[in-house]
């Protein structure tokens, strides 16, 4: 047996002819598997796909196709995004009231590695309802898009301008800010939108109310849960002047404070004094619970990169979180096509490339080294009236030798050989 030869890639016109794609599967089988990879895991993926359509592909498959497309994506977008910054054009018209919520979930990593994903939703904020239940008026958003990166906060900000500008949000009305306290949150607004409205979550205010509260009655106590509902009716509806008045009283009157970081609390809560002016946030028709970002948490991100088993290389969390971001927007149709048409450059780019190395590799150099001619000496003669002739043409090639037959008396003639070949009747030998 011999010794088998290594596999080359290659290329081939009729690929470059139709605009393939730099997968093996068909164009529609890799949008339809991908399309599943985004929504569920990859080994559900392929065995839906079958169920389906049909054709088998391993988990495997499915896993690589999908980060293929989900590259594409972020690097479209991540290009987008420099041409927003070079170009600096104007932003469409945005909603009357528009919501800018963010937020961030950790992922699992390989190897223990935990690492959060920023996610920051945008919608359109509704009119006024009444709830019945709660005897209260509730305002609610929708529309609601959204954009996710395992990126820095710095880097996030610049990255999310492709869905910011996309809706408007520069050219919006009034702008909700509605997010916890964190400082990061802060500055991805200043980025976006400095003149928005920045309304801290009434739950998470909640929180840091309820841990001073639970210090001073217990825990799951009567008393706590009437002074705790007391306390965020006046919030709600006075506003935070009288309960940070109340929550310094408490915290000056515990004797472990201290110990129990109360003061951190209360310094957290007198700081976003202004966050938590809710009843001229509701008066003005914004939300204020972040409900809406903390679904998207759910939904967007955990939902996919969460599940029970999962870890995840860092490079591959982004392509998830662009496929993912391209399926909840319910925008496949209009993207995908920039996908496929991404795709297909590159894979156009690596052809061409494959073909010049192919041709330079089958076609090397007539002349590896140039050939140098002896000048050959002219004879000296004496003096005539006629012109000297030319000097004799030399060539570096050597004198191609005419082709001729062989003579009659030549010994190859008188071979048996000879004989049979040329002098025998056609047919006898």
């Amino acid at each position: 047996m011999g010794c088998a030869r290594p596999v080359k890639e290659g290329f081939f016109p009729l690929d470059e002819e139709l605009g393939l794609l730099p997968v093996q599967v068909t164009p529609i089988l890799f949008e339809n598997l991908v399309r599943l990879g985004a929504w569920m895991p990859f080994e559900e993926a392929a065995e839906m796909l079958k169920v389906f359509t049909g054709a088998e592909v391993s988990e495997f498959a499915v896993r690589q196709n999908s980060l293929v497309a989900g590259e594409a994506y972020v690097s479209e977008q991540n290009e987008e995004v420099e041409r927003l910054e070079e170009e600096m054009p104007a932003p469409p018209v945005g909603s009357a009231k528009a919501l800018l919520s963010a937020d961030g979930a950790f992922v699992p990593l390989l190897h223990g590695e935990w690492a959060e994903v920023k996610t920051v939703v945008i919608g359109e904020v509704g009119e006024k309802v009444w709830d019945a239940k709660t005897k209260e008026w509730v305002v609610h958003s929708q529309n609601h898009t959204y954009f996710s990166r395992l990126a820095e906060a710095s880097n996030f900000d610049r990255l999310a301008l492709v869905e910011t500008q996309r809706r408007g949000i520069e050219n919006a009305g009034k702008v909700g800010a509605v997010q916890d306290g964190a400082a990061w949150l802060q500055g991805f607004t200043d980025y976006h939108r400095p003149d928005a409205l920045r309304i801290l979550d009434f739950a998470h205010a909640t929180e840091y109310i309820s841990k001073i509260g639970q210090a001073t009655f217990g825990a799951n106590s009567a008393e706590l849960a009437a002074w705790l509902e007391k306390q965020l009716h006046q919030l709600k509806h006075s506003g935070p002047d009288q309960l940070l008045v109340e929550l310094n009283r408490l915290v000056k009157a515990h004797p472990d404070a201290q110990a129990l970081n109360l003061p951190e609390a209360l310094t957290y809560l007198e700081k976003r004094r202004a966050q938590m002016q809710y009843p001229l946030f509701i008066e003005q028709g914004f939300p204020i619970g972040s409900g809406a970002v903390e679904s998207a948490n759910k939904v967007v991100v955990e939902a996919r990169l969460k599940g029970a088993g999962m870890h995840w290389a860092r490079p591959h969390v982004d392509p998830m979180l662009a496929l993912r971001n391209l399926v909840c927007n319910r925008r496949w149709e209009q993207d995908w096509p920039r996908i496929e048409s991404r795709l297909r450059r590159q894979a156009r780019q690596k052809r061409l490339q494959c073909r010049l190395q192919h041709t330079a590799a089958s076609c090397p150099p007539l002349l590896s080294q140039p050939v140098i001619s002896t000048p050959v000496p002219l004879p000296i003669s004496p003096p005539s009236s006629s012109p000297p002739p030319p000097p004799p043409v030399t060539s570096s090639l050597p004198t191609p030798t005419p082709h001729r037959r062989p003579a009659p008396d030549h010994p190859w003639r008188r071979s048996t050989v000879g004989r049979t070949r040329f002098s025998s009747p056609p047919g006898k030998l």
